[in-house]
């Protein structure tokens, strides 16, 4: 009787030590992961790049216009004066071939 009794002591606190190791494996293996996460976050930032986006962004719009104003082939007032020249006739072509052709709702 008493060898059954120190049995089960023995038993049970083996079993009580083997759930404790388990419960500190399970914490250490929690820390470990918690520390690859953050040397991944270290290593590899987020992928959150909006402010990059927005730098580059505007760095391309600047890069545009500088070389926009140093390769125009002449001064702005007289770009935009071709340019409404050139649409105006664009615009004229158009209606004066409108007038020309049927447009197909004038059959009756």
């Amino acid at each position: 009787m008493k060898l059954n009794k120190l049995i089960k002591s023995v038993l049970k606190t083996a079993v009580y030590i083997m759930d404790q190791t388990a419960d500190q494996v399970d914490r250490v293996s929690d820390r470990a992961a918690e520390m690859a996460e953050n040397a991944r976050e270290v290593v590899v930032p987020s992928e959150n790049h909006t402010l990059r986006n927005v730098i580059s962004f505007a760095a391309g719009v600047g890069v545009g216009v500088g070389a926009g104003l140093l390769l125009a082939p002449s001064s702005g007032s007289d770009l935009r004066n071709s340019i409404t020249g050139k649409v105006q006739d664009i615009g004229n072509r158009v209606r004066s071939r409108g007038e020309s052709f049927s447009t197909g709702t004038d059959l009756r």
